[in-house]
């Protein structure tokens, strides 16, 4: 296969809002021992592209510079030693960077085949929230069958995908966080057994009434110190906490920590972006075991709320950065 010297791609030259992005061309990646090349079809938008465009989120060192995080599109070239994809394979993949290119390089270990029957843009939404919510929710925070979870977040792309697993795997109740009846009702179609509006609800009174003052199993929380000590006062005894984000700050001051002690809690928590090439490999793993075949079956899908020409990615980050879609925000490559 004869590849272009050059692609199209997102660039940013500095730091800020959405605007500073800018459509460039350069030299193609190279897919080094272990990596796929990708002609990218589709990409996710997710909030740590946001975070790298801001500044708080530096892109590791061995990592393309380049935006975008997950992708979907065809195998145009293999690395020295990738033997488990060929030539032509559709695939989607958790990308260290890059994603927001006409091609990007992918270690093969965080690459998977599009899920029968879908296209590059349901496929484009699926490895940043399905490998972040699998390793918080079920590996780390260990969500099993028959027990009650809190989702914050509910409407976004990772809430939406908790929720459908938690219900996949057996959840006896799903409660989730949003910030409007309409997404209340959104997560409660996903399968939330209440949806909680946090502008005029109190979670943690909705939480003890529900539960009969137990409290819930399992909390997956993308806001943090603002949530923290509620969070605690919502959990049951021997729960878990298991946090992925701080959109309300990562500083918790004068919380009472008593309750971690009282009913035996666990706080836990973990970003994606420096796990080793192994423990991506392991969830990968878990994906194609577990949860392909739901997606296969139409037990889960992604909730996809708008789709938009790579060339608008400047009004893809501004959608995200206002918090009024419900679910993934995918762009597409020409």
């Amino acid at each position: 296969m004869t590849l272009p010297a050059t692609m199209r791609y997102v660039d940013l030259p500095s730091f800020g809002a959405p605007e500073v992005m800018v459509l460039a061309t350069g030299p193609l990646p190279v897919a080094r021992a272990g990596e796929i090349l990708v002609k990218v079809e589709a990409a996710g938008v997710n909030r740590p592209d946001v975070q790298q465009r801001q500044g708080a989120y530096p892109a590791p060192k061995d990592a393309s510079p380049i935006l975008g995080l997950e992708i979907a599109g065809e195998v145009v070239a293999l690395g020295a030693g990738v033997t488990e994809f060929s030539i032509g394979d559709k695939v989607c993949a958790l990308a260290n960077g890059g994603g927001y290119a006409q091609y990007c390089a992918v270690p093969a270990s965080q690459t998977l085949f599009w899920p029968k029957g879908y296209d590059a843009v349901k496929a484009a939404a699926l490895p940043e929230t399905f490998f972040t919510v699998w390793a918080n929710l079920f590996q780390m925070a260990g969500l099993t069958e028959g027990e009650t979870v809190l989702i914050h977040g509910g409407s976004s792309g990772i809430g939406t995908t908790a929720i459908q697993l938690a219900k996949a795997f057996g959840a006896a109740a799903i409660y989730a966080t949003a910030g409007s009846r309409d997404k209340c009702d959104a997560c409660e179609k996903l399968g939330a057994t209440r949806g909680i509006d946090y502008k005029s609800e109190d979670f943690v009174e909705v939480i003890k009434a529900e539960t009969d003052g137990n409290g819930v199993d399992v909390i997956l929380d993308m806001i943090g110190a603002s949530y923290f000590e509620k969070n605690l006062a919502s959990l049951a005894k021997d729960g878990c906490l298991s946090m992925i984000a701080f959109l309300g700050g990562p500083v918790a001051e004068k919380v009472n920590l008593t309750p971690i002690m009282v009913k035996r809690l666990t706080v836990t928590g973990s970003t994606m972006r420096p796990r080793t090439a192994e423990e991506k490999r392991a969830i990968r793993d878990d994906l194609l075991a577990q949860v392909w075949p739901r997606l296969e079956d139409g037990a889960v899908a992604p909730v996809i709320h708008d789709v938009l020409p790579f060339e608008k990615v400047a009004e893809a980050h501004t959608l995200m950065e206002s918090s009024t879609h419900i679910g993934k925000i995918v762009m597409t490559m020409e």
